[in-house]
């Protein structure tokens, strides 16, 4: 066999196969989608946590959807004023960064105060407890205690201790990541300025409440009484502050009855 028949196939593989690449290259180019250049710029100026604070599942799809138009630039709690004004150069626009605040159990019922129904043996998990008569706590508004909150937090904020869930405010950004770990929606975030809050979330009345609990509200509305600014009202049965009216005067913690409505 001549060299000649060896060649001619291979070149011409070699040229089929060139052709074919020219022609993707260029279908790459043409049909490529161009990527905003302003969500680097956001990345760069984002905090990395990607704790899903924001409603996003992380850092580069909040970018992503700030450039959209989707999401305001406002809405890294991690990150605070700094990172919403940083963002909002970007944009070009206004800044209004989310106001702080920072995660509250609105539950006192840890194992000393709130009455147990039975001994609790299993996963190590809130939401499977609550499914077995709302929990190992006879209160159905109760911290069951088995920190599902803890294990999601990011930052580490939260921590358990004799069966109910705490905040360390010197750690907590107020992502709300640990909200939606929680099975009896017992995590508020509050703002950071509050100097009260009920620390209880039971809509039972006030004979129910006693029953279970040494110290859960009772919806006696002494509290609503005393509030010279009207910032805290009773609905079914639970005592609410609202933190736009509240002065921080303390009269209804010092009026409490169950001494339920504790300092921050």
């Amino acid at each position: 066999m001549r060299i000649e028949e060896l060649l001619f196939p291979l070149l011409w593989f070699a040229l089929l196969g060139g052709g074919f690449g020219l022609v993707l290259a260029i279908a790459a180019r043409a049909f490529a989608v161009k990527r905003d250049e302003r969500i680097p710029k956001i990345e760069e100026v984002l905090p990395g946590a990607n704790c899903g604070g924001c409603g996003y599942t992380g850092c580069a799809a909040y970018a992503e959807a700030v450039c959209k138009g989707e999401a305001s630039p406002g809405r890294c709690a991690v990150g605070g004023k700094a990172t919403s004004e940083a963002i909002a150069a970007i944009m070009g626009v206004e800044a209004t960064p989310m106001a702080e605040r920072r995660a509250r159990i609105l539950c006192c019922g840890d194992c000393d105060i709130a009455k147990e129904q039975y001994k609790y043996e299993g996963a190590a998990d809130c939401a499977a407890a609550a499914r077995l008569g709302g929990g190992p706590k006879s209160c159905p508004a109760s911290c069951v205690g088995l920190g599902s909150c803890a294990a999601v937090c990011p930052f580490g904020a939260i921590h358990v201790e004799n069966g109910l869930a705490t905040v360390d405010d010197s750690i907590c950004v107020g992502c709300g990541v640990c909200m939606t770990a929680c099975p009896k929606h017992l995590i508020h975030l509050v703002p950071i300025e509050a100097t009260y809050a009920v620390l209880c979330s039971s809509n039972e009345s006030g004979k129910e409440t006693r029953a279970v609990c040494d110290t859960g509200c009772i919806g006696c509305r002494i509290c609503e009484k005393k509030c010279e600014a009207g910032a805290i009202r009773v609905e079914n049965n639970l005592a609410t502050i609202n933190y736009d009216l509240c002065t921080g005067c303390g009269a209804c913690a010092e009026a409490c009855p169950r001494k339920i409505i504790k300092k921050l």
